[in-house]
């Protein structure tokens, strides 16, 4: 590697918008997220499955067919 033209790589804080804080290694002074593993749905267990225009039911309905004859 060339020596000088690499930027600064240090421990850092990361603040979170809900508050948390929490150090990381980066080349930036502060940082600022607006969503973390301590808030964000998918980690908290809140995440919820939004089924719109019943898809779900849509693809069920068209793959039963190929499920059926894999069964037997």
């Amino acid at each position: 590697m060339k020596e000088g033209i690499h930027p600064a790589y240090e421990l850092t804080t990361a603040t979170c918008a809900c508050g948390k804080i929490f150090e990381v290694g980066s080349v930036r002074k502060d940082i600022k997220v607006e969503i973390c593993s301590a808030c964000h749905p998918f980690f908290t267990g809140k995440q919820k499955l939004v089924d719109t225009a019943g898809r779900i039911e849509r693809f069920k309905k068209k793959y039963a067919k190929f499920q059926d004859s894999a069964d037997k």
